[in-house]
């Protein structure tokens, strides 16, 4: 049986793939993220929009595409993602 993520699973997976590029460069490129996160272009970029818009991803100018970097606001949530997500998975619950 195929289990799919939640739209709150995607959203921790490419806030993890962000802070990981935010670490090692100036960030995240779409590029990136598609392969990392296996999700198709035009999902990407309306929950990227939503992400930005709510201040969780920061938009930067790069030389020829936007890259995403985790805000401070960001790692705070993706820390109490991986808290409630840890405590789920702890009773056997899925989120």
């Amino acid at each position: 049986m195929v289990t799919y993520r939640t739209k709150i699973e995607i959203i921790g997976d490419i806030l993890v793939s962000a802070q990981e590029k935010t670490m090692e460069q100036d960030g995240a490129s779409i590029m990136h993220l598609i392969r990392n996160v296996n999700i198709s272009h035009t999902r990407l970029s309306k929950i990227l929009s939503n992400l930005v818009s709510q201040g969780l991803l920061e938009q930067v100018n790069s030389d020829r595409a936007y890259k995403y970097r985790i805000s401070v606001v960001g790692k705070d949530f993706l820390g109490e993602y991986k808290k409630f997500n840890k405590f789920t998975s702890d009773f056997g619950l899925t989120i």
